[in-house]
């Protein structure tokens, strides 16, 4: 159980996010709002009825299926472009109430493409103004990372790839591929993903979630990956966990996201104390905070409550988060070099 006044120290701390998908991160009240402005087909327009259909529930199973249902009807909600800047700017809201202080803020424009009927490039162009203009007026810095996913086509994994380039100037710093990986390989992406490094974009792959060590393997050798989302199943791979601690690849972990998908049975189960102790470089994130009802600070609690780490352990994790972060290095440095003077005048642990 969250200790409630470790709790409150946490959210005074100034945060870092790699791994946060505007998808699950949309107000319940604002989809209440949706629903009812254009009729969507739920029994009724109710917080009650609506959680259980767009968040994880108690009693419910805890299965990649499960958990993914959550975004089939999510993405019924970006009818407008009015409403695709309004998620965006919420989503910068939220993390700003949280005490977010860099966050990079991933999406995929075929999701919130569908129901408005707009081109990828007008979508990307959407989230790059709303985020931007919520980062300014909340304080707070926020970078974009284009995701794709592996089970659609790669030519929609090109076309994405092309949108981001050209708006990349507004915030875009990375590309990301997610999907079913247990079922489609990243391997016929690697193109693409070697293109967008080539044009000076960081390259996270989401890997070792629903899939094993092998879909890790391809995502850092065939891909390139400087980052892996998930990364938890490494199904005792030695050769692979050293392949990583040599170059530095960061796991973008969430402890709550793969308790509440079946990836772990709970969090006292997960591995990110052991994968930290054999020197991975390993991170703290929500995954999707309102499909996992959860704010940073509350998985950052989590974690603590269930002996994955320690309070005095919150600013190595942070500090590594930044370090990670794909910005230019004079930005990076002076990014670090602001949070560990935060975390020495608060003198937490």
């Amino acid at each position: 159980m969250i200790d409630r006044d470790e709790l409150a120290v946490i959210k005074t701390l100034p945060k870092v996010e790699l791994h946060r998908h505007l998808e699950g991160a949309v107000r319940l009240h604002t989809l209440l709002e949706i629903a009812r402005e254009f009729a969507l087909d739920i029994p009724a327009y109710t917080p009650e009825v609506l959680r259980p259909l767009v968040q994880m529930m108690p009693g419910q199973p805890r299965t990649a299926q499960q958990f993914l249902s959550k975004f089939r009807l999510l993405r019924s909600f970006y009818r407008t472009p009015n409403l695709i800047s309004r998620i965006a700017r919420e989503a910068v809201e939220d993390a700003a109430a949280d005490n977010v202080h860099y966050m990079e803020l991933r999406f995929t424009p075929k999701a919130l493409s569908a129901a408005a009927n707009l081109s990828f490039d007008q979508v990307i162009g959407l989230v790059c103004d709303a985020v931007g203009q919520a980062a300014a007026d909340a304080g707070i810095r926020v970078r974009l990372i284009v995701s794709m996913n592996r089970h659609e086509s790669v030519e929609l994994g090109e076309q994405t790839l092309q949108a981001a380039l050209v708006h990349r100037d507004k915030g875009i710093v990375g590309v990301d591929l997610a999907g079913n990986e247990a079922e489609f390989s990243a391997a016929p992406f690697g193109a693409i993903f070697a293109a967008a490094r080539d044009a000076g974009l960081g390259v996270t792959i989401h890997a070792g979630e629903w899939a094993g060590s092998e879909s890790v393997r391809i995502a850092v050798e065939l891909l390139n990956a400087q980052r892996i989302g998930h990364g938890v199943r490494l199904d005792g791979d030695r050769e692979l966990v050293a392949l990583l601690v040599e170059q530095g690849t960061v796991l973008e972990t969430c402890p709550m996201s793969n308790v509440l998908s079946g990836v772990v049975s709970d969090l006292s189960a997960h591995p990110l104390r052991d994968l930290t102790s054999q020197g991975l470089y390993t991170t703290l994130n929500t995954d999707d905070p309102s499909v996992c009802n959860v704010t940073l600070s509350e998985e950052i609690a989590g974690a603590v409550a269930a002996g994955l780490l320690n309070l005095s352990d919150i600013e190595a994790y942070t500090l590594r988060a930044a370090q990670a972060a794909f910005l230019p290095v004079d930005e990076r440095d002076e990014l670090v070099t602001w949070l560990r003077s935060r975390y020495a005048a608060a003198n937490v642990g």
